[in-house]
């Protein structure tokens, strides 16, 4: 008997050995042996098992615990009470990772190191995440890099964060999505930088109007559509073309790293209307074009979509005009002559355009009358000194 209880003492000693020493308060590492609908059983390494009963798993009261634990999982408990009063463990999960969640918000702060969490709601000036029980702050001005109108809909979405203020005394946690985006938008600028080629086709959103052209963000960078390069037509504001929003395919024209700046073009060099203007017309040609420009110097007359004309003020009248103005206005038809053509230029007249109309109305009568002549020999006296406008 004395071997056999010696033998036993022998045992008992051993398997005090390798137990873990625990006390209340104490956090430690626990495997899940079994997950049910109201509490958990976890070997602890100890004399006993633990049990965390489903009000601290977790703050949510709604949570199922086999929603987020199964049995082989190592998880970090809190002893509330080595005997629960039916010789087990009673522990918690949530009071550990309350706890050890701040060691891990310290790490994440010093470190810059992103992390997910999902927004529960929106309050005033921003939204709410919880990381393990913490509540954290989302500024609205953090919630995204570009410009939200509505915040409610990041509810339920999960964000990848950096932790950007922590003070553990007052439990103050601000967080930013926004910093994250800016790390991924800088690493964006460079590579298309590198990447950029002049002539080269891009897909583009227009994130931008303004009074003088449209902005294109090409994912990452913003290039500038000027105005004369939306369309070959000639265009006053941006909104006759594009709208934000929009996705377009534009031409990278130029662009300089130094400066920043993208130069984009909207039309296509295929559909250029000069192409076929100089197959189309040529000198001594009247032609009908509206009015769409008057300057101090004369007016621009569009012959066709995208094509412009020039008609000085010389050119206008024989009679003496001393503003453009007086005499045009914009949007009128009028017909007139190809002077010249020339690098994308035209020279126009209306003067010439009337001369050659009335010289084609005189055509009609200079037909042979008899011995009297034509009555165009008639009346070319009587003609020769009168003004057309």
């Amino acid at each position: 008997m004395d071997k056999e209880e010696q033998s036993m003492h022998e045992v008992m000693d051993k398997v005090e050995e390798t137990m873990v020493p625990i006390e209340k308060g104490d956090i430690v590492k626990a495997a899940v042996i079994s997950v049910g609908n109201n509490e958990v059983l976890v070997n602890l390494g100890y004399i006993t098992d633990g049990i965390i009963s489903k009000g601290e798993i977790s703050d949510d009261p709604e949570v199922n615990p086999k929603d987020i634990l199964k049995a082989g999982d190592e998880i970090d408990v809190y002893i509330l009470e080595l005997n629960d009063g039916e010789g087990n463990v009673s522990l918690s999960k949530k009071r550990a990772d309350a706890i050890k969640v701040w060691d891990e918000l310290e790490d994440y702060f010093q470190n810059g190191a992103p992390f997910t969490v999902q927004v529960k709601e929106i309050v005033k000036g921003g939204a709410v995440a919880y990381i393990k029980g913490v509540r954290a702050f989302i500024p609205g001005s953090h919630l995204s890099y570009s410009y939200v109108k509505d915040l409610n809909q990041f509810v339920g979405q999960e964000l990848l964060v950096k932790v950007i203020e922590l003070d553990k005394e007052k439990r103050k946690v601000v967080l930013s999505r926004k910093e994250v985006e800016r790390v991924e938008v800088e690493a964006k600028k460079e590579k298309l930088w590198v990447e950029l080629q002049k002539g080269e086709k891009r897909k583009g959103i227009v994130s931008r109007l303004a009074k003088f052209g449209a902005f294109v963000d090409l994912g990452g960078l913003d290039g500038l559509v000027h105005l004369s390069d939306l369309s070959w037509k000639r265009v006053h504001d941006p909104a006759e073309v594009v709208s934000v929003g929009d996705e377009v395919e534009v031409y990278v024209l130029d662009f300089d790293k130094e400066k920043g700046r993208i130069s984009l073009g909207l039309k296509d060099v295929k559909d250029d209307p000069w192409n076929t203007v100089e197959n189309k017309y040529k000198s001594g040609d009247i032609v009908e074009g509206i009015v769409k420009r008057i300057v101090e110097f004369g007016a621009f007359i569009e012959i066709e979509p995208g094509v412009e004309g020039l008609v000085h003020i010389s050119q206008i009248s024989d009679e003496r005009v001393n503003k453009p103005s007086d005499v045009l206005t914009q949007g009128d038809k009028v017909k007139v002559k190809i002077l010249e053509m020339k690098n994308k230029k035209i020279s126009l007249s209306i003067k010439e355009a009337a001369e050659k109309d009335h010289q084609e109305d005189l055509s009609q009568y200079n037909e042979e009358k008899g011995d009297m002549g034509t009555l165009g020999d008639l009346f070319k006296d009587k003609l020769k000194d009168f003004k057309f406008e």
